[in-house]
């Protein structure tokens, strides 16, 4: 027996004397855990057999040339004869464990690991050697696999990036590392694992029980060192001697705190303008530095000076943090040409925590310096004069004097317009050289009481230079126009008014404007001063009272009274005008209300509102309109009887070629020989020398084609016709419908006899017209001229 199996030997032997000692109808207390209550019954009947087994150990990783006993199972019902056989089944049996089928000894033929399984579980069995029977029921048993210490810690989630912001204070936790072994935790100190730092000590510890890793020094500085790299190293064994490690890598970011304060490279920058620069336009640019990142390098920028501010602007880029310098004001190279600005740049976000450290700001100075330009005329003052001139003024007469010069050194002359666009009547000229303004026409502040002219220089030597100047002038109020009486005023009076009191207020404008204000006096017109009706009362505010100075008017005797009142302004010079009051005498009822005026009820009744117009005029319209609709109906039935009695001849025409019948003598002819253009056919029923048919024929040709018996020669008539229809189809004015054509040509020698009235009443004609009374009533008395013979038709 090998020596690291004495002791398992042994073990089992103590088992199988505590099973003795027990008694075997008590040996539940060793059976499997997989074993079934049948199982368990048949072990409490079978007294004296059972099997006899044990939880077997055997240690991992051995690494012997032989196969490791791992243990024996053997059943009370053996008596060594070796009729039994023993077997087993389950996890690795066969392969990883093998029995020896007459002693029952079991053996491991192979390296076991416990990190890749712990246990085994495993079922015996005892047959019959010679029928191969069990013997026993079949029982569980486990064989565990002893640990030892083979594995190492390892640190799953490694590498490890952790972070820590700079200034942090001692002992700042950064993060934690977890280290995990693949020992049995349960057996002995093999997944006991403690931490250590082995580089990076000086800046970091790690608790040696849990892997929290803490800051060792309170001064780490983003700027000097942004990352730290550690090694954590995880020992098993409790770190004793003998004990497995792994270790992994801990990175340490260290973040930025707002702990630097910007500065700028130089004290000093500068930078040069022309004068000419238009108001916005950038002159340069200046950045401070700032050793932090982030957000906590984002600054402004102001101008300090107050000169500086007057005339220049600082912007911050938000994209660089560069200020941007830019022209505020215009600058002049002869007023100043070098200007100092003093600019400030600050941190917008300031850690209250670090204020201790210093000022979060610096200054530097930009020194602009202006370059000369040429620059256009400059007008005084600049901006734009104001100018007066009466009204009354005469022509050429001066209005004022536009103003404006050269500001460079050289004080080029200047030349004056105006621009037309701004006066197009040409009412001002101006002097080119001396800029004074003159008029050109005549002035009339009513009219127009400003005037806002635009007027240019220029350069005299360099017409590129050149600049505008508004000029207002204002026209001053000459008194030339009289007062008038606001509008035609009218009152109307009670006969039994009574004496003194108001009966009307009469209000005066004037077109003028005098700067001392309005004021007017008002009289009666020298015609009305012996006037002992009525009296002005002078209300103080321009306008004027109308009193009654006696009582008793009477509008029989007089119904209308026209007071002339005359009108003056205080001018200079005074000027006046009369207006006339129109007063009309009326009848009053009892309380004073007028019942009517003889003058306004003459006016009224021979003057009509326009609403009365209006309604006159639609009356007058609807009767007209009623008179055209009777007269059209009139028309109307009066045509329809015309129809009723002439019927419409354009769609009774008939056209042929006979002489005689009329417009509704169908019968006597043929259409078919107007419709082939006397192409007669040939008679099929007969020969070919009877002939044409006679009754497609008129009968004047009938008589003529029977007689002769020849055919009739009808290519005159053809050539005629045909002729006739082609300037009928190409006249346009033809109307679109079958129209009567009558032709005055008969041809030569003509059959026909005369329809004369001359012959009519002989006896000798052999034309019959009785069908005339066929055609109609107005034919039924032709018809009685030609046939005398019939009186019954004629009285019909």
């Amino acid at each position: 027996m090998r020596p690291e199996l004495g002791a398992y030997s042994l073990l089992t032997a103590l088992w199988l004397l505590h099973c003795c000692s027990c008694g075997w109808s008590e040996r539940t207390s060793g059976m499997a855990k997989g074993e079934t209550k049948e199982q368990e019954l048949m072990s409490h009947e079978r007294v004296k057999r059972g099997w006899v087994w044990n939880q077997f150990f055997v240690v991992e990783e051995y690494t012997g040339t032989e196969p490791l006993y791992v243990g024996k199972i053997h059943t009370d019902s053996d008596e060594g004869e070796g009729n039994i056989k023993y077997t087993i089944s389950g996890e690795g049996a066969g392969t990883i464990f093998i029995i020896d089928e007459l002693t029952g000894d079991i053996h491991a033929t192979e390296r076991l690991d416990r990190e890749e399984q712990s246990y085994y579980t495993l079922r015996a069995q005892a047959r019959d050697r010679l029928t191969n029977h069990l013997l026993e029921s079949e029982s569980e048993f486990v064989i565990k696999v002893q640990d030892i210490n083979d594995s190492e810690p390892k640190f799953l989630e490694g590498p490890y990036i952790g972070s820590v912001a700079e200034l942090s204070q001692m002992g700042t936790s950064v993060m934690k590392v977890t280290a995990w072994d693949a020992d049995d935790p349960t057996y002995g100190s093999s997944a006991r694992v403690v931490y250590s730092v082995l580089d990076g000590e000086s800046f970091f510890t790690v608790d040696r029980q849990t892997g929290l890793i803490r800051t060792a020094v309170a001064d780490l500085d983003r700027e000097t060192q942004d990352r730290y790299e550690l090694v954590v190293m995880a020992t098993d064994m409790a770190g004793q001697m003998g004990g497995l490690s792994g270790s992994t890598t801990v990175t340490i970011v260290i973040t930025d705190v707002n702990d630097n304060p910007p500065r700028f490279p130089q004290k000093m920058y500068q930078f040069s303008v022309s004068e000419g620069a238009a108001v916005g336009t950038p002159v340069g640019r200046v950045i401070a530095t700032d050793a932090d990142m982030g957000g906590n390098t984002d600054m402004s920028y102001l101008i300090k000076d107050e000169e500086g501010g007057e005339l220049f602007k600082v912007t911050t880029d938000g994209d660089t943090q560069e200020a941007v310098i830019t022209i505020k004001k215009p600058l002049d190279f002869e007023s100043k040409r070098t200007h100092n600005v003093v600019v400030e740049a600050v941190n917008k976000h300031v850690d209250p925590r670090f204020l201790e450290l210093g000022s979060f700001r610096d200054q530097t100075i930009v020194r602009v310096s202006v370059t000369d330009a040429d620059e256009p005329p400059v007008f005084l003052p600049a901006e734009g004069a104001i100018m007066e001139v009466q009204e009354d003024a005469r022509l050429g007469a001066l209005v004022g004097t536009a103003t404006a010069k050269d500001p460079d050194k050289e004080n080029a002359p200047v030349r004056f317009s105006i621009d037309r666009s701004t006066d197009q009547e040409q009412i001002f000229h101006i002097d080119p050289v001396s800029g004074a303004i003159t008029l050109g026409k005549i002035l009339d502040r009513e009219t127009a009481g400003w005037h806002n002219i635009t007027v240019t220089a220029v350069e005299a030597d360099n017409v590129s230079q050149i600049s505008h100047s508004s000029v207002s002038i204002r026209i001053l109020d000459v008194n030339d126009n009289p007062p008038e009486l606001a509008r035609p005023y009218e009152a109307s009076i009670c006969e039994d008014i009574k004496p003194g009191q108001l009966i009307h207020t009469i209000s005066v404008v004037d077109r003028d404007e005098p700067q001392s204000g309005q004021r007017f006096s008002f009289t009666l017109a020298p015609d009305a001063t012996n006037n002992r009706h009525f009296t002005l009362w002078d209300v103080k505010d321009n306008t004027v009272g109308i009193r009654t100075q006696r009582s008793g008017f009477n509008r029989h005797e007089q119904n209308v009274y026209l007071l002339p009142i005359l009108v003056v302004d205080t001018g200079p010079p005074a000027l006046s005008s009369t207006g006339t009051l129109t007063i009309h005498v009326c009848d009053c009822d009892p309380e004073g209300a007028i019942q009517s005026c003889n003058a306004t009820a003459y006016v009224i009744s021979t003057s009509l509102s326009p609403g009365a117009l209006i309604a006159l005029l639609v009356c007058m319209l609807i009767l007209i309109v009623l008179v055209l609709l009777i007269l059209t109906l009139k028309r109307h039935r009066k045509g329809q009887r015309m129809s009723e009695d002439e019927e419409d001849m354009r769609d009774n025409v008939i056209k042929y070629n006979d002489e005689g019948g009329g417009e509704q003598d169908t019968q006597a002819y043929d259409m078919s020989a107007l419709r082939n253009l006397y192409d007669f056919p040939e008679n099929k029923s007969g020969s070919s020398e009877s002939g044409p048919d006679l009754h497609a024929l008129p009968q004047w040709i009938q008589g003529r084609v029977s007689g002769d018996g020849g055919a009739a020669d009808f290519s005159l008539f053809k050539g005629y016709i045909r002729k006739k229809v082609e300037q009928a189809d190409a006249d346009l004015s033809v109307p679109p419908y079958d129209s009567f054509q009558t032709y005055a040509f008969e041809g030569t020698s003509s059959p026909a006899l005369s329809l004369s009235s001359i012959h009519t009443l002989s006896t000798t004609s052999e034309q019959d017209f009785s069908y005339l009374s066929d055609w109609g009533p107005r034919f039924r008395q032709l018809a009685g001229y030609y046939a005398p013979g019939h009186p019954e038709e004629e009285g019909s």
